[in-house]
């Protein structure tokens, strides 16, 4: 169970992390400027758990890795929208924070709201009503599961080669 903090349509990548803080050498660095330019206590607020809702075309701008990296680094357990723009959709994915489609749930809730989420079956809980999300596909549960892209390949690879025989006349 997390806290639900609310966000508007076309929410773009410059207004969760501004441009000027990419500079910054690391993403914890980076982080406590998440969506300050709309929340300046925003960093200091969130909790690991909690979740961002958003809009239609949430993250839209520039595909900046870096603004799904610092919801990460804060602890977001998801990103669940209307809809997303397709890069950070696949930036987040890749680097293994969930983002779920629910086109109803951001009329039917408040900053503020409560909010539990069953990511395997595609489901949010909020205010005791259930709200049906689009489930991921299993290849790409798989990489979040496994907490993104680079440490899925990473798995898959190490898996291969510890299957590999060498010589051994079995």
């Amino acid at each position: 169970m997390g806290i639900i903090y609310k966000f508007h349509n076309d929410l773009d990548t410059d207004q969760i992390i501004a441009s000027q803080y990419l500079l910054l050498p690391t993403i914890d660095e980076m982080k406590v400027h998440t969506f300050e330019s709309l929340d300046p206590d925003f960093s200091k607020n969130i909790h690991p758990g909690d979740f961002i809702v958003g809009g239609e075309n949430f993250g839209c701008g520039s595909s900046r890795e870096q603004a799904p990296s610092v919801l990460k680094a804060l602890g977001v357990k998801a990103v669940v929208a209307k809809s997303f723009a397709r890069i950070f959709y696949r930036n987040a994915i890749n680097i293994g924070l969930p983002v779920i489609v629910c086109k109803d749930l951001y009329d039917h809730v408040l900053n503020g709201d409560t909010m539990e989420l069953f990511l395997s079956e595609g489901i949010v809980q909020s205010g005791g009503k259930e709200y049906v999300c689009t489930k991921l596909p299993p290849y790409m549960q798989g990489i979040l599961d496994k907490g993104g892209l680079i440490a899925s390949l990473n798995e898959n690879a190490a898996s291969r080669s510890a299957d590999c025989r060498y010589g051994g006349g079995e």
